[in-house]
């Protein structure tokens, strides 16, 4: 009897641990969830400059499980597939069709000549846009193609021997004829079984007393097995291929990054990874070196080399001493232009200038000369012609940016800033000014009777009305010339023809899928160009719309609030709600207090949504304002769980003074930095019944040289770092909590490791919560598989802890 007794105890341990440990397979979300996943995703949109052709391209919405997993070698911040040469997380397009917008009857074409299950990317266009490059994956590697846009045909270029593991893969010759690109080395060496190699000594790592604070960064190489994979992976030889697909070797095997053909085409200029590499940064901070070479692969100068970059000055806008950022002048035939720090590369040295700004011309020897100085941080410049530029520079830490009308050619006339503001003050905003390909191909500024032309998203405290303004180069002066008016639709304007008095727009509503169109600005007539339907039809009559309430500070916040199918809005029954968020540092009130909602933004469901639940019975209040603001010497963080609880609080209580939530089933969630808003919310405060958190990072320590917005290091603010880390107060946590994390994430700072440990400490304590790592799955998830088991996951969830609170707590 005894031995019964002691084995049935034994079953039942057994048996609750197999339930604790819940190894199920791949689940499905609810039919009504599940219809609005299945949808055929609309393709993208490519238009060439002279708006007579569009490209449409076709692509599954997802990835299956078993497409990532495929081997997958992770190297110096790369994730490459190192049978097929190429990223192993690279989304492919498997369809093209082409149609005039010429001739107002033309049909849309079937690309012939595709490869049999085609794998589409690296789209490039030809100089006369004429043609388009691409490459196609095979099982075996990479290979070039050709699409011909007045034949509606590709051709292929190459076997699959392309490497497109680092950089840039195709660049065009400037007479559309022949096309530079990357092969995979015949120096290359059989790569490593890291797995299974055995080793031959420590892998040690030494500083020798200098300062190197950085980010931690994933994927990074870990010992000499793995610093030799890179560097065959990333060694390649440069062919040049003509359309006939003729081949000749341009230049010998190396660790090509970026290739950048002058705008004439007679020089290019290319960057290449040098030795040593680094186990601490990825592989963009590895040494490199910059030449110039002639078109026909002769050596003209070496322009830079950079040493390994472990040890910048603390602070985001720290940047390295000599010359920088390298690039071509897009209005010059062959001319250079690099930026130089005029503050050590330090931001705590105050300077007059922070950056200076010089150009250089063949045969590019020497400094050069200068062309303008920047007062903060410069971050590129648009070119217009010898005696118009505009430079661009901003500040991180006071939120500041300029721009500013320079003449290139005479430095001796003092640049006119001709915008100076905080650029999250989005009311403000100016835009972007428009561009255009010159003779050269190259994009500068759409010059037209001395008018420069700008295109801004139109946010307001009344709504968004997207515009167009000309101004004067002479007198700066603007002058709107276009403004959407529409209240019940978003006109986004992607492009003005000031000679045509054309805008290519895309409109769309609540209801209606985004859809491209011309629109004259003259007679304001429209040229519908695309007519995609909308695939979630079974949610498209539910009430969308954007709330507004204020924190008890009195900073105005803002969210979208979604209603059930079929709720009855007289009635106003009480059901549960689930709010999404991710929190945003600010360093004024007045712009953290802007919305930029549109409540006629179309409704389009996705992985990271939780719209899905309004045909479960939830209210959803999605995209929830959670500023954290630091004005002053004060820093955000200083004050980050208490703005948190209070923007949480005063979202729910706008929702429940509309009278259309039970505030006792509230659940919260997030992604990245929202998970680690939903753990900090669940520990500090009691406004939710349960919460979701994907994907965070809960233990602050483990990121000790700043995360998300934090500047300062752990041992500069311990106590931020404390207060802040869930992980710290899992003895608080005292509602449900609901753990995604993907096994494979490569985001900074949130290993999967954030989530284990996390779920560790709480199950230690005793709270309730769920672990569920999706394998394969990266910051983002990507597999259908694992999509639909999340959506099931969060389902489960909201259901026994939320919706049925309750009668849970009743049994």
């Amino acid at each position: 009897m005894m031995m019964k007794y002691f084995l049935s105890i034994i079953f039942t341990f057994m048996l609750s641990n197999a339930l604790c440990q819940d190894n199920l397979g791949y689940q499905k979300p609810p039919e009504e969830i599940l219809e609005l996943v299945d949808v055929p995703r609309a393709p993208s949109v490519l238009l060439d400059d002279a708006k007579e052709t569009m490209i449409l391209l076709y692509r599954n919405s997802y990835k299956s499980i078993e497409e990532l997993s495929k081997e997958e070698l992770r190297l110096g911040g790369l994730r490459i597939d190192p049978k097929t040469n190429i990223g192993s997380r690279v989304n492919y397009y498997n369809n093209v069709k082409i149609k005039s917008l010429k001739d107002k009857k033309a049909t849309l074409l079937e690309v012939k000549g595709l490869p049999e299950n085609p794998k589409l990317t690296n789209f490039s266009w030809s100089p006369d846009q004429t043609k388009i490059a691409l490459t196609n994956t095979t099982l075996e590697g990479v290979e070039l193609w050709v699409l011909d846009l007045k034949k509606a045909t590709v051709t292929k270029l190459s076997d699959a021997n392309l490497n497109a593991n680092v950089g840039n893969v195709i660049n065009w010759f400037e007479d559309g004829k022949s096309l530079l690109v990357k092969m995979v080395s015949s120096k290359r060496e059989a790569l490593i079984n890291t797995k299974s190699a055995v080793p031959t000594g420590p892998t040690i790592s030494e500083n020798n007393g200098k300062k190197a604070q950085n980010r931690t960064y994933q994927d990074l190489l870990k010992n000499k097995n793995d610093e030799h994979n890179f560097e065959q992976l990333a060694m390649s030889d440069m062919y040049k291929v003509s359309l006939d697909g003729k081949k000749e070797k341009w230049l010998e095997g190396n660790l090509y990054t970026s290739i950048d053909f002058s705008p004439d085409g007679n020089y290019v200029l290319v960057k290449t990874i040098e030795k040593p590499f680094s186990y601490l940064v990825t592989y963009n901070r590895f040494p490199s070196k910059t030449v110039v070479y002639t078109k026909e692969g002769k050596e003209v100068e070496t322009l830079l080399k950079v040493p390994l970059i472990e040890d910048l000055p603390q602070g985001f806008m720290a940047v390295r001493t000599g010359k920088r950022s390298f690039s071509w002048r897009n209005d010059k035939p062959s001319t250079l232009t690099y930026m130089m720090a005029l503050d050590g590369g330090d931001p705590e040295n105050e300077v007059e200038y922070r950056d200076e700004i010089f150009e250089l011309e063949a045969p590019f020897k020497g400094e050069g000369k200068s062309l303008v100085k920047t007062i903060n941080r410069s971050y590129g410049v648009s070119w217009g012609n010898d005696q118009v530029a505009v430079a661009y520079d901003y500040w991180w830490n006071t939120r500041n940016m300029k721009m500013y009308l320079f003449n290139p050619s005479d430095a001796s006339q003092k640049p006119i800033t001709i915008t100076d503001r905080n650029y999250q003050d989005r009311y403000s905003d100016p835009g972007n000014f428009v561009t255009e390909r010159n003779e050269m191909g190259s994009r500068v500024l759409t010059i037209v009777n001395d008018q420069l032309f700008r295109i801004g998203d139109g946010f307001s405290k009344e709504g968004q009305f997207p515009f167009v303004d000309q101004m004067s180069i002479k007198t700066q002066q603007t002058k709107r010339i276009y403004q959407s008016s529409y209240t019940d639709k978003i006109e986004d304007i992607r492009n003005y023809d000031p000679k045509k008095k054309e805008l290519l727009v895309r409109i769309e509503s609540a209801k209606e899928y985004p859809n491209y169109f011309f629109r004259n600005i003259k007679n304001k007539k429209l040229t519908q160009l695309t007519a995609f339907e909308n695939p979630f039809k079974s949610i498209q009559d539910v009430h969308k719309e954007v709330i507004t309430y204020k924190r008890e500070d009195g900073l105005e916040l803002s969210a979208t609030l979604y209603l059930p199918v079929g709720y009855d809005m007289e009635k106003k029954e009480k059901m549960p709600m689930i709010m999404w968020a991710y929190p945003t540092e600010f360093k004024d009130k007045s712009s953290a207090s802007q919305s930029t909602k549109n409540p006629n933004e179309f409704t389009y469901p996705y992985y990271g949504s939780m719209v899905y639940w309004v045909t479960r019975g939830y209210v959803v209040l999605d995209d929830a304002s959670f500023p954290i603001v630091g004005e002053g010497d004060e820093e955000p963080n200083d004050s980050f769980r208490k703005q948190l609880v209070a923007n949480a609080k005063a979202a729910i209580d706008a929702v429940d003074n509309l009278g259309y939530i039970d505030r006792e089933r509230v659940a919260v969630g997030g992604h990245s930095y929202g998970a680690f808003m939903v753990a900090n919310l669940l520990s500090h405060s009691d406004l939710f019944a349960a919460g979701i958190a994907r994907s965070g990072a809960y233990n602050r320590t483990l990121t000790p040289f700043g995360f998300q917005s934090e500047e300062r290091n752990y041992w500069e603010a311990p106590n931020v770092y404390y207060k802040m880390s869930p992980f710290m107060h899992a003895d608080k946590m005292n509602q449900p909590l609901l753990l995604v994390h993907g096994e494979a994430d490569n985001n900074s700072g949130t290993y999967p490791m954030q989530s284990e440990r996390y779920f560790n400490a709480l199950k230690g304590l005793g709270a309730t919560v769920r672990l569920v790592m999706l394998p394969k799955e990266s910051h983002g998830y990507r597999s259908k598989e694992s999509i639909l088991h999340l959506l099931w996951e969060q389902d489960q969830w909201l259901e026994k802890h939320v919706k049925n609170k309750k009668s849970l707590e009743n049994k």
